[in-house]
């Protein structure tokens, strides 16, 4: 681009900048800077010839110019040459004390060019500057700012300066009348002070490295004399402020001897401006420097002072921290500052100051103390190397503190302690079980919001921090491993650790692997007389238990097999190469569903075929037998926790069928029935299940211990004790009856289809009816108990299954049939039948389906009593407003099909043209009733029997003998 052209583009711009729309000013600078960015010197030269013809251009016009020439110097400094540089300082200087008043955005944007044109030319720049910088008067403001900026942009090349500066500057000191010169000066004495500091720090790459510390120790101890014996004195806020800002980096270039001499005034002094000042941080800030030059000296006189540094420090953290104002969080840090100095230098002081503070009850105060100890754990830790057992003594109270935040701070406390030995000495166990309940913590659905001035941290946010204080010490503190393992097995059993399944399991697989890698035992857990550890049986029936509902606790289903994995050779040493097979394939179908496409029904069949291949594979009756004794051991565990424990009685009568040992199948299935809670549903319903599948392998077993149950003692005193308390006793004896007559049908159900129907009657339906007081055999008690006939209900259902489902289903005579019937037309017609709250209907309607197709055959009027019976129960049923209840309505729809399917059963046994008939003319009456639910439900029902006959027919018909069947002519087609 030739230069005329650039310069003329430069001059239209820069006509441009004043135009009155801010936009075209914005767009005008960044236009100038991209013109700059193509050719640097060429537009330096257009602004600065530009400003001086325009000296008339006013200042807000020539701001905007001299940022632009400040962004292009910045980006393109080392592309200048020595006249472009020297121009454009010369320039920048007159803009910037052409005023003598203060004029700040027009002055700050020309000290800004020469400090960015310093950067490479500070000679030049420090000989115009000094120019305007004379003994015997004041200069300008923005020579002096401009001064300390160019000491804190280029240390190597301002530092030779400074002597000359500060022998010229002192006299200036006592000129200085007004504050805002006086905070100019301060300002100065600060940069240079850190800039030498630095110079100092840095000789290896310094252009002079003879400089010493002693070089300026003369100046600036008169320029602290000033300061702090009477700018520090000042009513003006922001000057104390810019003197303490200064005395911290000046404390540090003092003579030895005088810092020493000036302690004793110096410290309460900058201690006491925090009364003075809200935003504490430039006060905390200097007292850390201050406190690291008396440290850095050998200072004798500091100890004088301890008491007073901290109660004042630690007022300052007891502060609390407001995430919108960041001076706040910047102060804490500069506080946390000050005591690592202090606990460098004095630790037993330190200590014995803040550990008593831990039993305060004031939450504020402990949070600080415990911020603190923290700190001085970490950045501090050959001095507190000896004082770990009394820090860890000192942590009993905090660890009994409710409050969330001091929960949370003590957490932080521990994590710190792990990564420094502290949780290997007597006493860390009791840190390592804090850190557990912590994780344990039940996790909010949804976090509270809190309002920007609440002090009340969300439970969550504790239990967050602890899983990931636990992990991150697990996995990234190698010394921790002998401290966590085993030790963390034991939190693996206890029910109230529940919530902290999940992270224990991982950290325990990750240590375990550990141990593996460096060539530790095949048997990692080394029990040696340990009886706080759990078994590897108790350790199998716990993970496998919580695993039967996996994505609770943040998926500990996985986490537990994973760990049951790791840990296969101190379970039983045959295990490693099978389950290295089937828990794979268990944690591929996890990580295939979510909790909400998860089959509970299908994934708990997969963990007792997983449970079931176990035995197999181990095939010790001694080691089936303890497992069961665990399973059961722990059943107490779950109590409230109806799902788990109810799979759990699943793997025990699992277990309990892989025993070879008859006595301790009888004698566990005793305690079983004696220890139940018979008066919960889903204990009934899993001790029933748990029976079931017991008699898969001990049907006679199974049956001899419920008839043996039933003569005891124990149901002889259900049944006769108490008398005084009638009520509750009846209620008891009905629950435990109903416990019974479940565990029949489930055996019924579960039971080889070979051996069952040999028992059916004799052992199992007898038994049902005679825990089941109610008109069997003539005599007639009613049950006041719902939930009891629900459960007789269930079983003869159950029982009817079992006997269709048998090979010998067709040869098979029914001899209580219809006892049965009858007794389930009862049950359906007691129900109430304007409502449908129960799913005794539904059940005796099924049972009923089944027992249909068994011989003898159902005697006519029979038959029509029960079509009567159930047409009358159910139809009538009024419909429940559309979306108010939908397990009312998944009942109701379960209810309607049983009574299809109880139809169409019937229909089968009479599968002719007046079988149909007779349904119809029961259905009759209905599809003509004025109600028009009772009519659509009829109209339905009638078109299904008639869509399944002419189905079945069609079928039939195929054959001769299928048309005969039909009622129908040999040859003939429908």
């Amino acid at each position: 681009m030739a230069e005329p052209y650039v310069r003329k583009l430069s001059t239209i711009l820069l006509d441009a900048v004043t135009d009155k729309d801010p936009l075209v000013q914005e767009q005008v600078c960044g236009a100038l800077c991209a013109l700059g960015d193509a050719q640097p010197a060429e537009a330096l030269r257009a602004c600065e010839e530009y400003l001086w013809q325009h000296e008339k251009l006013a200042h807000p016009y020539r701001t905007m110019i001299l940022r632009a020439m400040e962004t292009v110097v910045s980006g393109h400094i080392s592309e200048l040459d020595k006249d472009v540089a020297r121009a454009v300082i010369f320039l920048a200087s007159s803009e910037m004390t052409r005023a003598k008043e203060l004029v700040c955005d027009w002055q700050q944007a020309a000290s800004n060019v020469l400090v960015a044109v310093g950067k490479r030319f500070i000679g030049k720049v420090m000989e115009e500057v000094l120019s305007k910088f004379q003994p015997g008067a004041l200069p300008h403001y923005y020579v002096v700012q401009t001064l300390a900026n160019l000491a804190a942009s280029n240390v190597f090349g301002m530092v030779p300066f400074l002597t000359s500066i500060l022998s010229t500057m002192l006299p200036m000191l006592g000129m200085a009348k007004h504050d805002t010169m006086r905070v100019a000066f301060c300002c100065a004495l600060q940069r240079f002070s850190e800039s030498t500091l630095e110079y100092l720090a840095n000789l290896d790459q310094a252009p002079d490295p003879t400089v010493r510390k002693d070089t300026f120790a003369s100046d600036i101890f008169s320029a602290y004399d000033v300061l702090f014996n009477h700018w520090m004195q000042s009513r003006e806020a922001k000057l104390r402020l810019a003197v303490v800002e200064a005395l911290g980096p000046m404390s540090h270039l003092l003579p030895s001897e005088k810092l020493e001499e000036q302690l004793p005034k110096l410290l309460p002094g900058v201690v006491a401006l925090y009364r003075k000042h809200a935003e504490a941080f430039h006060v905390s800030k200097s007292l850390g420097q201050i406190l690291e030059a008396a440290v850095g000296v050998g200072s004798r006189t500091l100890e004088a002072q301890l008491d007073l540094l901290l109660a004042a420090l630690h007022a300052q953290i007891c502060v609390p921290v407001e995430s919108s104002s960041p001076l706040v969080v910047s102060n804490q840090k500069e506080v946390l500052r000050c005591f690592t100095v202090l606990a460098c230098c004095a630790p037993d002081r330190l200590l014995a100051f803040l550990l008593p503070k831990l039993d305060a009850s004031n939450e504020r105060t402990r949070v600080g103390t415990l911020q603190v100890l923290r700190h001085v754990i970490n950045s501090a830790a050959p001095q507190m190397e000896v004082k770990k057992p009394f820090i860890l003594s000192s942590m009993r109270l905090p660890l009994l503190d409710t409050n969330t935040k001091v929960k949370r701070a003590v957490v932080q406390v521990i994590s710190a302690m792990a990564h420094h030995g502290y949780l290997e000495q007597p006493g860390g166990e009791a840190m390592v079980e804090y850190i557990v309940q912590q994780c344990a913590l039940p996790p909010e659905s949804e976090p509270r919001k809190l309002a920007p001035d609440s002090e009340d941290l969300p439970e969550d946010g504790v239990r967050a921090i602890s899983i990931s204080t636990l992990y991150l010490v697990s996995t990234t503190v190698d010394r921790m491993s002998d401290v966590l393992w085993p030790y963390l097995l034991e939190f693996l059993t206890p029910t109230r650790f529940t919530g902290a399944l999940t992270p224990l399991c991982r950290s325990l697989v990750h240590l375990a692997q550990k141990k593996q890698e460096v060539g530790a035992d095949a048997f990692l857990i080394q029990y040696d007389g340990n009886v706080s550890l759990p078994s590897p049986y108790a350790i199998t029936t716990r993970l496998l238990t919580v695993s039967s509902h996996p994505y609770l606790g943040d998926g500990r289903g996985a986490a537990s097999l994973r760990l049951l994995n790791v840990l296969h050779r101190n379970i039983h040493p045959l295990l490693g190469q099978r389950w290295a097979t089937t828990i794979p394939l268990l944690l591929e179908h996890l990580d295939e569903h979510t909790e909400e496409t998860l089959s509970q029904k299908e994934w708990e069949e997969k963990l007792l075929a997983f449970l079931r291949d176990t035995l197999t594979v181990v095939s010790d009756n001694t080691w089936t037998c303890q497992l069961s004794l665990e399973m059961s051991k722990q059943l107490p565990c779950y109590n409230g926790i109806a799902q788990e424990k109810n799979f759990l009685y699943k793997c025990i009568g699992t277990t309990l069928g892989a025993a070879s040992s008859k006595e301790v199948v009888r004698k566990q299935l005793q305690e079983l029935l004696e220890t139940a809670r018979h008066q919960e549903e889903a204990e009934r319903e899993g001790l029933a299940c748990c029976f079931g599948i017991c008699a898969i392998s001990h049907l006679d077993d199974v049956l001899a211990q419920l008839e043996d149950f039933m003569r005891s003692d124990v149901f002889r005193k259900s049944t006769g004790i108490f008398n005084i308390f009638k009520d509750r006793n009846e209620n008891e004896v009905e629950k435990l009856k109903g416990t019974l007559i479940l565990c029949y049908g489930h055996v019924a159900a579960r039971a080889p289809r070979e051996l069952v129907l040999a028992k059916v009657e004799s052992d199992i339906l007898r038994n049902i009816f005679q825990y089941f007081s109610t008109k069997v055999l003539g005599i007639k008690v009613e049950t006041k108990d719902p939930a009891l006939k629900l459960c007789l209900v269930q079983s003869v259902c159950m029982a009817s299954q079992a006997i269709c489902s048998s090979a010998q289903a067709n040869s098979f005579h029914f001899s209580r049939k219809a006892e049965l019937v009858a007794q389930m037309m009862e049950f359906i017609k007691a129900e109430p039948p304007d409502s449908l709250r129960t799913p005794i209907r539904k059940k005796a309607m099924l049972a009923c389906t089944y027992m249909a197709s068994l011989e003898p055959a159902l005697e006519e009027h029979v038959q029509a009593d029960l079509i009567h019976s159930c047409l009358h129960s159910v139809l009538p049923v009024l419909p429940e407003p559309e979306g108010e209840d939908d397990h009312q309505e998944s009942l109701y729809l379960d209810t309607m099909r049983a009574l299809e399917g109880l139809l169409t059963g019937l229909l089968r046994r009479n599968m002719t043209p007046q079988g149909l008939q007779i349904m119809v003319e029961h259905l009759s009456p209905w599809i003509k009733s004025p109600r028009g639910h009772e009519r659509v439900r009829a109209l339905s029902l009638s078109a299904c029997l008639l869509r399944y006959f002419l189905e079945h027919l069609h079928v039939s018909a195929s054959s001769p003998r299928g048309a005969r069947t039909c009622g129908l002519p040999r040859g003939r087609r429908l």
